[in-house]
């Protein structure tokens, strides 16, 4: 593809998600589209023949720019804790999630929900992700390790929808994030240990249980 093609296509997959997130990707006119871009109609359709080729490039381009910076933070986090990446990527994820959720569920929609192709590819690239953060984090004794890529996702995906509803904490997202990484955390290290001397059985420092609530 040559380079100014490569930028009308980028142009148009910018333009459609501002009209996305304002109209709705089922009512946002292509021809709007095209105008934000900057081109033809005609040049829209050369690049998405259809809506939904268009729903799926803007879907996949936001997924993509989320797997960079995992990569990102993984390489900038150098001789720094290895927590410290996976919380800005998680961090990253939230505000994506929370940011454009109504954007995601209305492509969703439109591209025929989770199970689809586009849906279930864009799912697994987020996994990939993660997944040499969260090891990089385990093998450095950061993150208890019976924590795994799914705990992770599910939580994440319930901090983004936790932060729809209102909250006396103007920094809900970053509260909540952090006392997620609080409990990951908490059973981490040799053999377990636990602040207080607690193991992950549940038995203190002189093998007493510990008090169930």
């Amino acid at each position: 593809m040559r380079a100014d093609a490569r930028r009308n296509r980028q142009r148009l997959i910018e333009a459609a998600l501002a009209a996305f997130a304002e109209h709705g990707a089922d009512d946002a006119s292509l021809d709007e589209i095209a105008r934000r871009a900057g081109v033809g109609i005609g040049t829209l359709y050369r690049h998405f023949p259809t809506r939904q080729a268009l729903l799926e490039a803007v879907y996949r381009s936001q997924v993509e720019a989320l797997c960079v910076q995992a990569d990102d933070f993984s390489a900038a986090a150098g001789s720094a804790s290895a927590t410290d990446a996976l919380a800005r990527w998680l961090e990253a994820l939230v505000a994506f999630a929370a940011t454009k959720r109504n954007l995601t569920i209305s492509m969703m929609s439109s591209l025929g929900g989770k199970n689809s192709e586009v849906v279930s590819s864009c799912s697994a690239m987020i996994r990939e992700a993660v997944v040499p953060l969260l090891a990089r984090a385990q093998q450095a004794g950061e993150i208890r390790p019976d924590v795994d890529v799914t705990d992770l996702l599910k939580m994440s995906h319930a901090i983004s929808v936790a932060c729809e509803y209102p909250s006396s904490h103007s920094d809900q997202a970053q509260r909540l994030l952090t006392v997620m990484l609080d409990g990951l955390r908490y059973g981490a290290g040799p053999d377990g240990a636990r602040p207080g001397g607690a193991s992950r059985d549940g038995a203190g420092a002189d093998g007493a249980a510990l008090p169930a609530g």
